[in-house]
């Protein structure tokens, strides 16, 4: 308690003391005397309780208010959002305030604790509040169900998606972390491990495993994604990375930076799918980069507020062979493979540049949303066809969506939170937030690919050259903290069956139960 807070509250206490002192030195009853000392006990923790009350409720206040003017973040924590540095404050893959993952802003995540607006959250605090450590959970259930021809019937299941239990929080009001393993899918990883400093609103620093600074919607809060899946732009950049990161946000928020020194991962992977989880393996660092602007940031109509653009890439000289590739397979927005290069004795790997560029935007007004991402990766490749024989080249893989959301129930669409305007109970009033969103995507893999019959580094009776997808969706949020998705994706192939032929269309109704908070 602050010590003119104590000194109010001796105050109060005076009187009444002085009047019980008094009495009992008249009429000197212990027993009275002990119940009256007992009774003013007893006010003085009811009179502390509220003042921490309000106490907490003050830094929550203040700490939301700095939240909703963060600029397009950097890259804070591993999957961060485009908010700026690192916040203990924040929901799971939201960017730090310093971060330009993300674009920042209401629209935007922050990075290692991101800013979540939850008012009842789990969580210790020191006194004066410098010190949070929060408790958190990320739950999806999932069901997956198949109506066509080029899917086994096997692949219809329910399944944990994710199972993330997970600690993080600041220390002098500085220093932000997070612990999240993933217990989904019947394995055990660690999917966030990281720290982050926020020495200035421009200069963040952070360090550990995290979502590299380069996906628009793979930057997004995992909860707050539109779809249940990420689209096909996300199978072209990193997922989670290891290794040091610098952001912040400058212009009061209007434009955001990042700049990483990674471990490097294949096109759409994390760290734990490495050869040697979690370490380097090929002896090359990734340098990942990303620019976001709110240009409008900071202007009175509401309608300009929301809009964000920017540019990531990343660059490095990527070394495999044939046992570790540094390669990766392309997945649908129905979660199945797609494509893969050639594997086995004489596998296609990565031997030299792999350059990735992904310029991006969002849009988000009254109940409205918009995001549109477009990736090109570029990876030099080999393949050992024979003994004599090394064939090499360059492939230039690219992808672009375009999703667009809406709220029927009249919430405010941001990129980064979403606050219901009520709460779904059974027999009560409210019915939540329902939001409709739809998106079209393609994926084009380069047709240098496919050349050399069979020396080419991908089998074109097994791969397509191209997928282009339509999905449509509904999202019920119950609460501020869970979630019913329905899905429909159906994806069509260019090529990718014997004789040239095109591979079947996939048609695939998802649905998920997920609980965040």
């Amino acid at each position: 308690m602050k010590p003119g807070a104590r000194l109010a509250l001796l105050a109060a206490l005076t009187v009444p003391l002085a009047a019980a002192q008094a009495q009992t030195s008249a009429t000197p009853n212990i027993t009275e005397l002990l119940r009256r000392l007992d009774a003013q006990d007893q006010r003085i923790k009811a009179l502390e309780h509220k003042l921490e009350e309000q106490q907490l409720q003050e830094q929550q206040q203040a700490q939301a208010s700095a939240a909703a003017p963060a600029a397009p973040a950097a890259p804070a924590p591993a999957g961060a959002a485009p908010g700026g540095g690192a916040s203990a404050r924040t929901g799971e893959g939201a960017v730090a305030d310093s971060t330009p993952h993300a674009p920042a802003t209401s629209n935007t995540a922050t990075p290692a604790t991101a800013r979540r607006a939850g008012s009842h959250q789990l969580a210790v605090r020191s006194s004066d509040g410098s010190n949070v450590i929060r408790l958190r959970g990320n739950l999806q259930v999932d069901g997956r169900f198949y109506s066509d021809e080029v899917t086994a019937q096997t692949r219809d299941t329910f399944l944990l998606r994710k199972v993330r239990p997970y600690v993080e929080g600041t220390l002098d009001d500085i220093y932000d972390f997070r612990l999240m393993p993933d217990f989904g899918g019947g394995k055990a990883v660690v999917t966030d491990a990281y720290v982050a400093g926020r020495f200035k609103p421009w200069f963040t620093v952070q360090a550990g495993k995290f979502k590299a600074p380069v996906g628009l919607e793979r930057l997004q809060p995992d909860h707050l994604n539109r779809f249940m899946e990420l689209g096909l732009p996300s199978d072209l950049v990193p997922n989670r990375d290891l290794g040091i990161q610098l952001g912040g946000n400058l212009a009061g928020g209007a434009l955001s930076y990042a700049i990483g020194y990674f471990d490097g991962v294949p096109d759409g992977s994390s760290t734990d799918t490495n050869s040697t989880p979690d370490a380097d393996t090929d002896g090359r660092r990734d340098v990942d980069a990303r620019l976001f602007s709110q240009p409008f940031r900071a202007s009175g109509n509401p309608y300009l507020r929301g809009l964000g653009l920017g540019v990531a890439g990343t660059y490095v000289n990527a070394t495999g062979n044939a046992t570790n590739t540094l390669l990766a397979s392309y997945k649908t927005a129905g979660a199945q493979n797609f494509f893969s290069y050639r594997t086995g004795t004489s596998a296609t790997y990565a031997d030299g540049r792999r350059m990735r560029i992904s310029p991006q935007f969002f849009y988000f007004g009254g109940s409205l949303g918009v995001l549109g991402e477009y990736v090109r990766s570029e990876q030099d490749v080999s393949r050992q066809t024979s003994a004599s024989l090394l064939r090499s080249g360059q492939i230039d893989n690219s992808a672009w969506q375009v999703l667009v959301s809406y709220f029927l129930t009249g919430e405010q669409a941001s990129y980064n939170s979403v606050t219901p305007k009520s709460t779904f109970r059974p027999g009560g009033s409210g019915w939540g937030a329902w939001e409709i969103a739809a998106r079209f995507e393609e994926l084009k893999i380069d047709d240098a690919a496919f050349v050399g019959g069979a020396a080419s580094f991908a089998d074109p009776d097994t791969s397509p050259r191209k997928a282009t997808a339509f999905g449509v969706g509904l999202n019920w949020y119950l609460s501020e903290y869970v979630k019913l998705v329905f899905n429909y994706e159906h994806t069509m192939f260019d090529g990718g069956a014997p004789g040239g032929a095109d591979r079947p269309s996939e048609n695939a109704l998802l649905t998920r139960f997920a609980l965040a908070f």
